[in-house]
């Protein structure tokens, strides 16, 4: 070993030649678990010996912790510019990034709570303690998560990920890597993203410091939808809420209709994608449990998501968030589409083949409430049966008739929350006779009041299940399922309420 200033050998020394003339890496060792300054002045001694012979790298080593600094292209004082995450292969140029797809330097799984954490700090961030709305700061956040997991998708082994900030790199050479790849993905899903990134390089620079070295994709998907959720949660409110429906009304809905894998499912009030996710969440759980080979799992409710899930949302914001919301989710966004449910049939079908009469198996939806259609405006409303020779209608009760006519007959099954009023209202008979008509009741069950409120939306509602009648098919008397929900989990303001069943109804 080479002789230091001191007069000491150095602790440890790479050299590039077999002559030992050309030092390359100079490293300096301490044990493990000495304090800061000691470990401060290892480092000191490090870019001394390295100084003193000329190598290109130092390295202060304690334990497990270690620092790693090229000094060869910075002046002898710099300490910060000149720090790097790893030292180079075989001689050659010092990596531009931490992360990589390769075993030891890949992405890191992340737990629920951390997610959740990361989930919100970075909402902050570019909510900018409310100087930003909060559908700004949810569509700058689902642009970097959409980034993200293109970036995690995408990346060939062994090499580097692009969402990430390199080495020494400035918030303006960052965003525009990012935004390459943000750009890329518009041309391949065009619906998602139509405008550009609006956040500032410094604070997506901020974002990406606290997203960079989770793995997204690899986390549990219940862990990933329960943290977007949250995330989602100042968005949905006020005027946003009626996109919005609690979750324990929906696990509810889905687990009373129990989807099945080979089944078509229709939500044309979609929103934000609640029951479309759930039914793929719950045909998930039933491959998991029926099936014992991985891909055989995954072929089930990857098949099921990508080509048995449908939904339409006349909201294109909204639209574009339910996409988002299932993109996390691991896909099932394909079907969806930005339209008037309530438009003309063959013009749906247009967009979606499968958008035509006598077609879905299950129809679960929270319908917008109150809105009236006009006749004046929209030409469609007198070829509806509930809708002829009136000059307005209701929402709601049009997408009664509409969903009634997507379903297969004898055997499609609806879930529907209704405004009480569609229910007990004695000039709504014929909608209720109509109803009647065409479908035998499963169940009715009454929501409190305060189901909706919390998200803007306060109106007394119902959940009703029915199945749509064969053509010639004549009921006579048969049971129907009625209940009182007392109890769904969470009170008037959101908050989850003491109770060991909290997330059911009761």
């Amino acid at each position: 070993m080479p002789t230091k200033p001191d007069k000491d050998r150095i602790d440890l020394v790479v050299y590039k030649d077999d002559e030992l003339k050309q030092p390359y890496i100079v490293v300096e060792c301490k044990k493990d678990g000495i304090s800061n300054a000691a470990f401060k002045n290892a480092i000191e001694q490090a870019f001394r010996y390295a100084n003193y012979i000329k190598a290109f790298f130092a390295v202060a080593i304690a334990g497990n912790k270690r620092e790693i600094f090229n000094t060869k292209e910075f002046s002898s004082g710099e300490r910060q510019d000149n720090l790097i995450s790893d030292l180079p292969s075989r001689y050659g140029i010092s990596p531009q990034f931490k992360y990589y797809k390769q075993e030891g330097k890949d992405l890191n799984n992340g737990s629920r709570k951390e997610l959740i954490q990361i989930f919100k700090k970075c909402h902050d961030i570019i909510w900018e303690n409310g100087k930003r709305d909060p559908p700004y700061a949810f569509n700058e956040m689902s642009k970097l998560l959409f980034c993200k997991l293109k970036d995690e998708t995408d990346t060939i082994s062994n090499n580097s990920y692009q969402f990430q900030i390199g080495i020494n790199e400035s918030p303006k050479e960052m965003f525009q890597r990012i935004n390459i790849i943000y750009q890329k993905s518009q041309h391949e899903d065009e619906d998602i993203f139509k405008e550009n990134i609006c956040l500032s390089p410094e604070v997506m620079f901020s974002c990406i410091e606290h997203l960079q070295h989770l793995a997204i994709n690899a986390i549990d998907l219940d862990a990933k939808g329960l943290a977007f959720e949250i995330f989602m949660h100042d968005f949905f409110k006020g005027e946003m809420g009626q996109f919005f429906t609690p979750r324990n009304i929906v696990c509810f809905v889905v687990e009373f209709l129990a989807p099945k894998g080979n089944q078509l499912v229709l939500d044309p009030a979609c929103g934000s994608g609640g029951f479309l996710l759930n039914a793929m969440d719950y045909v998930r759980n039933f491959a998991k449990n029926n099936y014992s080979d991985v891909l055989e799992i995954y072929k089930h409710w990857h098949d099921f998501a990508k080509n048995h899930l449908f939904g339409i949302e006349i909201n294109d914001q909204i639209h574009r968030v339910c996409k988002m919301n299932m993109i996390i989710y691991d896909d099932g966004h394909s079907n969806i589409i930005s339209a008037d449910s309530l438009e003309d049939k063959k013009y749906l079908q247009s967009l979606n083949n499968k958008l035509k009469k006598n077609n879905f198996d299950l129809i679960l939806t929270n319908p917008p409430f109150g809105a009236k259609i006009k006749a004046s405006e929209k030409e469609y409303l007198q070829k509806y049966i509930l809708g002829i020779n009136k000059k307005s209608q209701l929402t709601e009760i049009l997408f009664i008739e509409r969903c009634i006519e997507f379903l297969k007959p004898e055997t499609g099954k609806m879930a529907i929350v209704l405004p009480d009023g569609i229910l007990n209202n004695s000039s709504l008979q014929y909608v209720r006779d109509y109803i009647l008509k065409e479908c035998q009741i499963l169940a009715m069950i009454s929501l409190p009041e305060l189901a909706f409120r919390h998200y803007g939306a306060g109106v007394k509602s119902s959940l009703l299940f029915v199945r749509k009648k064969g053509e010639e098919e004549i009921l006579g008397n048969y049971p129907i399922f009625m209940a009182i929900a007392e109890h769904i989990g969470y009170d008037a303001t959101g908050r989850e309420t003491p109770d060991k069943n909290r997330s059911q109804l009761r």
